[in-house]
């Protein structure tokens, strides 16, 4: 499998007045294409900040975060933002839609960031639209929209253009449960079916189960992994 994220002691501490508090201690992790990873831990674990290290909102304090080969911490803001708009898409609690524009109109900013042909990105955006099932509401604004529906536009625009890494920071925590069980089975069959690396962080156990491997983090360390059954026996028949 190919190496994606490579995190190698990372630490990060943060100084409230005389005291240092460390969020991350020592974390060292490997994330591969085609795979679906969970952060779980309780509030304050730490879980959240190692997602900001990786997607390059936040630099570690010490240690190394290299993407396909080139170390994110050593990167200017410019080719930080220039990483997050060619190779990341968020998934994020609280949508964070544009009030503003349409269900279409926000799927389609990443593609504007990029520059893409305004034809081009209206049929992208309308693709992904389909294919979380609301190209019915493409001209509806999220006030207009259920919960449930703004979520499926916020997963439509991570995914619009096709970045290798899909972040999703407890993207079902205001959502009801039948509509939680609907989103975590779009946004892992989405990345299943185009092998792109999704990772997702959750304080919920049962949402954990929907990964290959689960990353336990506990006083900003990794307490475990849980790799999945079927995954060891794939991992056996290889080496018999």
């Amino acid at each position: 499998m190919k190496k994606v994220l490579e995190l190698t002691d990372v630490k990060k501490i943060y100084k409230m007045g005389e005291e240092r508090i460390a969020a991350l201690d020592s974390v060292t992790l490997d994330f591969y294409k085609g795979r679906t990873y969970c952060l779980l831990g309780t509030s304050g674990s730490g879980k959240s900040t190692l997602l900001n290290m990786m997607a390059g909102l936040e630099r570690p304090t010490k240690g190394k975060i290299v993407f396909k080969g080139v170390n994110l911490e050593k990167l200017s803001e410019v080719h930080l933002a220039d990483y997050r708009q060619k190779y990341i898409g968020f998934v994020f609690q609280s949508y964070n839609l544009l009030p503003t524009l349409t269900a279409l109109e926000n799927v389609m900013l990443p593609l504007i960031f990029r520059k893409v042909p305004k034809k081009v990105r209206k049929e992208k955006a309308m693709e992904m639209l389909k294919a979380v099932g609301l190209e019915n509401r493409a001209k509806h604004k999220p006030s207009e929209l259920s919960g449930g529906q703004q979520q499926r536009v916020s997963i439509a625009r991570a995914f619009v253009n096709a970045p290798e890494i899909i972040f999703a920071d407890e993207p079902t925590g205001n959502l009801d449960t039948k509509t939680t069980y609907e989103m975590i089975n779009l946004i892992t069959e989405i990345a299943k079916k185009n092998n792109q690396t999704l990772i997702i962080v959750t304080h919920d156990l049962e949402i954990s189960e929907y990964a290959d491997e689960i990353i336990h983090i506990k006083d900003g360390n990794v307490d475990k992994v849980d790799i999945k059954q079927h995954e060891k026996e794939n991992n056996n028949e290889k080496t018999v």
